[in-house]
């Protein structure tokens, strides 16, 4: 009889811990989506401003960064084989894949999405003004490429206007 009873007991503890904790996620919303956000790991410069913005824009967009700063961005390259023609002022690496400089991250997305076959990452060349973290008015053009190992690249996405 003592058995049933503690039996009884643990289910109900149980049951009202479950409906706690779900509970606890409707009134707080933003822990059930903080367990969602999409892990990425970035390397920048500890100096460089617009790095900082384009992490800001991944954390907005629904990643958490994990960021690294480093003074050997070269090494970091060199490291992921970034070739020198497509470097621009950071780096990331997620899913397998190589991210080089404002990338957006719905093109991130895009690229976890497809997993396109050859592809080692994306990268904006240089330092666009209007990509994300750059954010400069009015809106200029940029160009996402994908390469592969051979440093051949492809139009990935296209931004034409803001």
């Amino acid at each position: 009889m003592n058995d049933t009873r503690t039996d009884l007991i643990s289910r109900r503890a149980a049951v009202v811990g479950i409906a706690s904790a779900a509970l606890g996620l409707l009134l707080r919303p933003e822990a059930a989506t903080a367990q969602t956000k999409t892990p990425i790991v970035v390397y920048k410069d500890p100096n460089c401003g617009c790095c900082h913005e384009w992490v800001d824009h991944l954390v907005a967009n629904g990643f958490a960064p994990s960021v690294t700063d480093t003074g050997n961005m070269t090494a970091i390259r060199t490291r992921y084989k970034v070739p020198a023609k497509l470097t621009s002022c950071h780096t990331a690496v997620i899913g397998g894949y190589v991210i080089e400089g404002h990338i957006p991250a719905g093109d991130i997305r895009k690229l976890l999405t497809r997993k396109p076959k050859g592809v080692v990452g994306l990268t904006i060349p240089g330092m666009p003004a209007s990509a994300p973290g750059m954010d400069q008015k009015p809106f200029q053009p940029y160009t996402v490429l994908s390469f592969d190992a051979a440093g051949n690249t492809t139009v990935f996405s296209q931004y034409d206007r803001g």
